[in-house]
């Protein structure tokens, strides 16, 4: 359990002021420049040492992601962009922090643009958080008057800026090549890598693409040390960590806790529990829409982290926890998550394009029991035709809650049909 002490969103519920004399008095922007003059090497080094991994999704490294770009700057600049897309549905927890905390994300832009040799931060923002949009640019607003950015950024000397860019409302564009194309000009779809985009990302130049939490908490972890960050959580799986939860719970919340708390824990305590009670779970998606669904009988003992959900065959992804009770039709939700993959692929690779299509109308087909039982089987075979067979993971995203589906409610699929089965029977 997290100690308050060592709560880094402290204002994640907009009790307090947002904006730049609220944060200040949370410890946001406090002698920045101390940070900034720790060098480039010793900030990126600080964040490997952390164990920071990426709060997007994938879970990738932050520090060494940041390591990735080329240490010399040369003609062509260096950019930080931000991925605050956050179309994944379930997903609600970096709206919170452009909403309340707005001061972290600039700060940790200019700390983290300035280890990159960065000029500048593109923050790209889902086009439907309009008031996600204007509070964070508010808050850029405060910052350039105050000089905390802008040509002197806390009186390094360090020219940085910061610009907030309104996306158009596709999923696909939470993909970090596709968000890279839409704040181009183009249309948002996935480039091949590599080249990578710390090679060649935005407009052709050095980019790093970080989420929202990843790249808001580095300025905390820097003034309280690499060492602090690592010591909450388990190994490889540390630090503090925002969880969304939703659906049948008696209290739906974001709240931030260490990595690696109990799920059943995280519930009870946090969401007030299961509506009914926790005999009453039927299951959990335990990270947003993406990853596979989780029957109650794991739910029961599984930690949230990236490795113990990855052991159950699920993951963390955004930590985006939707919880159903016992009145859920589970394949009708499933089916609705397959519809939502069909609408938001880009249609660029055949095996997404064709498959996410093809995988939505079965799956309409098995809530109502309009199949046969072999089509399970030949539903779940196109799903691995479709994972791994595509520029991006959307491909994936659309597979694996039918994979999950199949492999711990595959009687209740079963059910289904056969009841559809006889119900035709008798009415002939």
């Amino acid at each position: 359990m997290l100690a308050d002490k060592d709560r880094i969103f402290t204002n994640i519920y907009g009790f307090d002021s947002p904006w730049l004399d609220g944060a200040k008095a949370r410890g946001d922007w406090d002698n920045t420049k101390k940070l900034i003059e720790m060098g480039r090497e010793k900030i990126v080094d600080e964040m490997k040492e952390s164990g920071l991994r990426g709060r997007g999704g994938a879970g990738f490294p932050t520090g060494v992601k940041w390591s990735f770009m080329p240490k010399e700057i040369g003609d062509r600049p260096h950019y930080l962009v931000i991925n605050a897309d956050e179309g994944e549905p379930g997903t609600c927890k970096d709206r919170e922090i452009m909403r309340s905390e707005p001061h972290k994300l600039i700060e940790g832009a200019l700390v983290a643009s300035f280890a990159m040799g960065a000029h500048a931060a593109y923050c790209y923002v889902r086009g439907e958080f309009h008031h996600e949009i204007a509070s964070l640019q508010k808050a850029v607003d405060e910052a350039y008057e105050a000089g905390l950015i802008g040509d002197d950024a806390c009186g390094t000397g360090w020219k940085f800026d910061f610009y907030v860019h309104s996306g158009a409302g596709a999923y696909i564009c939470g993909e970090e090549t596709s968000l890279i194309e839409s704040l181009e000009g183009k249309k948002g779809q996935p480039r091949l890598k590599p080249p990578f985009p710390a090679g060649v990302g935005v407009w052709g130049c050095p980019t790093t693409v970080n989420n929202v939490e990843s790249i808001a908490v580095a300025p905390t972890i820097l003034r309280r040390g690499a060492d602090w960050f690592s010591g909450i959580g388990r190994p490889n799986n540390v630090g503090t960590k925002l969880f969304n939860i939703s659906g049948h719970v008696n209290q739906p919340c974001t709240v931030e806790e260490e990595m690696g708390i109990p799920l059943k824990e995280l519930i009870e305590k946090h969401a007030g529990g299961v509506r009914g009670g926790w005999d009453n779970l039927l299951a959990i998606i335990p990270g947003g829409a993406s990853v596979p669904i989780l029957p109650k009988s794991i739910c029961d003992t599984v930690l949230m982290d990236f490795d113990s959900l990855r052991e159950v065959r699920s993951g963390l992804g955004t930590a985006a926890i939707m919880v159903m009770d016992q009145s859920t039709d589970v394949i009708k939700a499933i089916a609705r998550l397959s519809a939502f993959y069909k609408h938001e692929s880009c249609g660029q690779c055949t095996p997404c394009r064709e498959g996410t299509g093809w995988m939505s109308r079965v799956m309409q087909r098995m809530v109502t029991g309009n199949a046969h039982v072999d089509e399970i089987d030949t539903l779940e075979e196109v799903t691995r035709q479709v994972e791994g067979h595509t520029i991006c993971a959307l491909g994936d995203a659309a597979a694996w809650p039918i994979q999950g589906l199949i492999r711990h409610f595959r009687p209740e699929m079963e059910k289904r049909i056969l009841d559809f089965q006889a119900r035709s029977q008798a009415a002939e």
